[in-house]
């Protein structure tokens, strides 16, 4: 096993950090230094900095490249500004989620998709597979490394570090420039916390060297590495999906309350199908809860009515480190899908009363 498991480019430096490393998505990955609860916290309030280089990035350019984008994903990527990123998924041709993804754009004949590091193999098929138009595809996944930088403190911490006015790059958008030093660095307002601040891609060969810059230019904000633990916490409390939970190849995007990035303004992959599913209107949703009383809901808790019926599944659930509650995500009938619909959840043979609430579960 220990073979086949892929380091990150920092991997070493992760573990004389005291990472605790732990294999996740194919990956050796640290998913804590100190605790989970402190690292989110140092999250939410400060600046912390996690390394996901595991996630996958693959580079479409040539004239096809948007026709190729647009027949495989669920967003309307002819929207896109040059230096504008758009949240999306790939729709399988059963109704269901290959993967989420980000799009960006660079300008008109180039744009680098950004997807889940355990689907990598998948979507580069998937993709490959319906480039019938001849779009130009490079896997630059193994080339980068990709750190957010994530806080209400990110921009002071790392503003001394590029001419970029770091203040000025908007959410779910990006510019490259120099950073720390180094040429053609992808700068993003993204990111998986809620808590603000930018994911930056960087050649392996540079990675080193821009992490340690960070962390000095951070010293005084108290900047700390952070795991995927924290990571975890911090997007439930946020309500966003995470793809194997949340979404899958069985769960649909308008299920998911993905309808947002689902724009029938154009033909792609199973649109008519989903189409027809908006017009029906769909059985189940995807909600987000917390609990009213004390209780940590778990990964396919059943969800319960107030007669005690079985009316779904949790997906996503844990104990918010913000709130000091149990919180979760999950499907139900849509008839309890409503902010403020009283549900149960049950576990270990007890029925925990809970209340569905609108995302995020988390409010500043």
């Amino acid at each position: 096993m220990e073979d086949t498991i892929k380091k990150i480019q920092l991997n070493d430096l992760h573990i004389a950090l005291g990472g605790k490393m732990v294999p996740f998505a194919g990956y050796n990955m640290p998913v804590r230094y100190s605790s989970d609860i402190e690292e989110h916290k140092t999250v939410r309030e400060g600046v912390g900095v996690f390394d996901v280089s595991h996630m996958g990035e693959f580079m479409v350019t040539g004239p096809h490249a948007l026709d190729l984008i647009q027949k495989v994903t669920s967003n309307d990527a002819s929207k896109l500004v040059n230096g504008q990123a758009q949240y999306s998924c790939f729709p399988n041709d059963k109704g269901g989620i290959v993967d989420d993804l980000i799009v960006y754009k660079f300008e008109d004949e180039k744009y680098m998709l950004v997807v889940n590091a355990s689907n990598i193999d998948k979507d580069w098929a998937w993709v490959n597979q319906h480039n019938t138009m001849g779009a130009n595809l490079e896997n630059i996944s193994d080339h980068l490394s990709l750190f957010a930088v994530q806080g209400p403190k990110a921009i002071e911490a790392v503003q001394a570090l590029t001419p970029v006015n770091l203040s000025e790059v908007k959410f779910y958008h990006f510019t490259v420039g120099e950073f720390a030093g180094v040429q053609d660095v992808i700068i993003s307002g993204t990111g998986y916390t809620g808590a603000g601040g930018f994911e930056i891609y960087v050649k392996n060969e540079d990675a080193e060297h821009v992490w340690k810059a960070v962390f000095e230019a951070g010293a005084a904000f108290n900047i700390k590495p952070i795991g995927l633990g924290a990571r975890d916490t911090l997007r439930m409390e946020m309500g966003y999906c995470l793809y194997g939970n949340d979404i899958n190849d069985e769960t649909s995007p308008l299920e998911a309350g993905l309808g947002w990035i689902t724009k029938f303004t154009k033909d792609f992959i199973n649109s008519e199908n989903l189409k027809k599913q908006k017009e029906a209107g769909v059985e189940k949703k995807l909600v987000g809860f917390i609990l009213n009383e004390r209780g940590i809901p778990r990964a396919h808790y059943p969800i319960v009515n107030e007669a005690g019926e079985v009316i779904g599944e949790v997906t996503s659930g844990t104990q918010s480190p913000s709130m000091g509650v149990g919180i979760g995500l999950g499907y139900v009938q849509t008839a309890y899908a409503s902010p403020g619909t009283k549900v149960a959840i049950a576990i270990r043979n007890k029925y925990i009363p809970a209340t569905v609430e609108k995302l995020p579960l988390f409010k500043k």
